[in-house]
């Protein structure tokens, strides 16, 4: 039903409501914060409003209707300009997208960890549940890259620092199956286990006057040779000499400032088991399950592939210079007399 104006072209606050299909409270409440103003009084002080309070309080029930806040929708009205107005409503719709998109990953992470635990065994509930209980939802990348910054060197720059969290550091999956969830709380523990204070890969440097080490090179290097390795490790070739492993042992031997030398090889073989740490795999080991890892390996599984090679092509130089020495004679067993 159409209500006219009166005479004055005004319409009562009752009138103006009936029109809007609200109740008269809604257009006071509005009226009150300022977002429908009226245009005049009555004579006995009533509110009037002109023909245009309608289409205002028409885009005031639609940008409420999409759960925007008051002070975004005082903005979004405050705009004179029409092309204002739309940059105004384009920023409150891009915000409130980001924020139902938020909404939405936590609903679906507590749906699968609610799904995890229903599904375990009443022995594992209660670690599942301490492992969940550590991570905010939806979860977070902070305690990895913390995690990172402590085990890397601290004069890396800044850049290349970037670089590496960025690579190193998997991102939770948006819409995650109970094992994913699991996946990634167990990989949050291990990035907060206690013992993480205890790696020390900064040893990598420890035997290198501070003056002669260079971190950025070695990192840069490792970089390099992972980019080379990318293409043997996606088809799961077994290990071998080339130039990823030549760039791998040429960006160790920059760390030092030294050359690559078949004994250089042989020592950084020995000094890169004897630096692996357990945490270190196992974190490896759970970001390789993440959906993130289907389509490109992990610089774990790169590091992997690396350090096999160096151990593969060690063990062959070595039984190089056994088969070389009997081939000179020695260790033959002696002539029976």
């Amino acid at each position: 039903m159409t209500v006219s104006t009166s005479p004055d072209g005004m319409w009562s606050i009752g009138e103006l409501a009936e029109q809007a299909g609200v109740t008269v409270k809604t257009v006071r409440f509005y009226s009150d914060r300022g977002l429908l103003p009226e245009a005049t009084r009555s004579a006995g002080g009533h509110r009037r409003y002109g023909p245009e309070a309608l289409d205002r309080l028409r885009l005031i029930r639609s940008l409420r209707t999409l759960d925007l806040p008051l002070p975004q929708v005082d903005r979004i009205l405050a705009q004179e300009d029409p092309p204002g107005a739309t940059d105004a409503l384009e920023d409150a719709v891009a915000g409130q997208l980001r924020e139902l998109g938020t909404q939405l990953s936590s609903l679906r992470w507590r749906e699968a960890a609610l799904r995890l635990l229903r599904d375990c065994t009443p022995e594992e509930r209660a670690d599942r549940l301490r492992l969940i209980g550590a991570v905010t939802i939806p979860p977070n990348t902070d305690a990895l890259a913390h995690f990172w910054r402590h085990v890397l060197p601290a004069r890396l720059p800044a850049r290349l620092l970037s670089t590496l969290l960025e690579a190193a550091v998997p991102q939770p999956p948006a819409d995650p199956t109970p094992s994913e969830v699991l996946t990634f709380v167990r990989l949050h523990a291990v990035a907060t286990d206690p013992r993480v204070r205890d790696i020390d890969i900064r040893r990598l440097a420890a035997r290198t006057p501070a003056e002669a080490c260079r971190p950025a090179v070695l990192y840069e290097g490792l970089a390099e040779a992972c980019a080379l390795a990318l293409a043997d490790v996606r088809a799961q070739r077994p290990p071998h000499a080339g130039e990823a492993l030549d760039c791998f042992v040429t960006a160790h031997a920059g760390l030092h400032n030294t050359r690559d030398t078949p004994d250089f090889r042989r020592r950084l073989s020995t000094q890169l088991a004897q630096l692996a740490h357990p945490l270190i795999d196992r974190y490896w080991q759970l970001a390789g399950d993440l959906p993130s890892a289907s389509s490109q390996p992990t610089i774990g599984a790169m590091d992997d592939w690396l350090r096999a090679a160096l151990d593969a092509e060690v063990a062959q130089m070595d039984e190089s210079d056994v088969r070389a020495g009997r081939d000179h004679g020695e260790g033959r067993p002696l002539a029976r007399a």
